[in-house]
C-alpha cells in the first residue's frame, strides 16, 4: 500500500522525489503519512479536497479487504 501512495503522489507534484510515505502499523489501524515538498500540498490535496478525498477511499478500501482501518495524513 506504502508504494501505491507513493506511485499516486509522485505522479501529482512537481517535485517528486520529495514525496515520502511512513507507513505506521497498529494492531488495527494503519496510518500513512505523506509528505510532499513546499509547494506540492494543494497539487495532492486538490481542487476542494477531492484528489485526496478519492486516494483515501481506495486506501480505504484496500485496507478494509485486510481487515484493518487506513488513515492518510497529508503534510508539507
Amino acid at each position: 500500500m506504502k508504494e501505491f501512495i507513493e506511485y499516486i503522489a509522485k505522479n501529482l507534484v512537481d517535485k517528486p522525489d520529495e514525496v515520502k510515505v511512513t507507513e505506521i502499523d497498529g494492531e488495527r489501524t494503519v496510518v500513512y503519512e505523506l509528505r510532499v515538498g513546499e509547494g506540492d500540498l494543494g497539487k495532492v490535496i486538490g481542487k476542494r479536497g477531492q484528489t485526496a478525498k478519492s486516494i483515501r477511499i481506495l486506501i480505504a478500501a484496500a485496507s478494509a479487504k485486510r481487515g484493518k482501518r487506513a488513515v492518510l495524513e497529508i503534510l508539507e
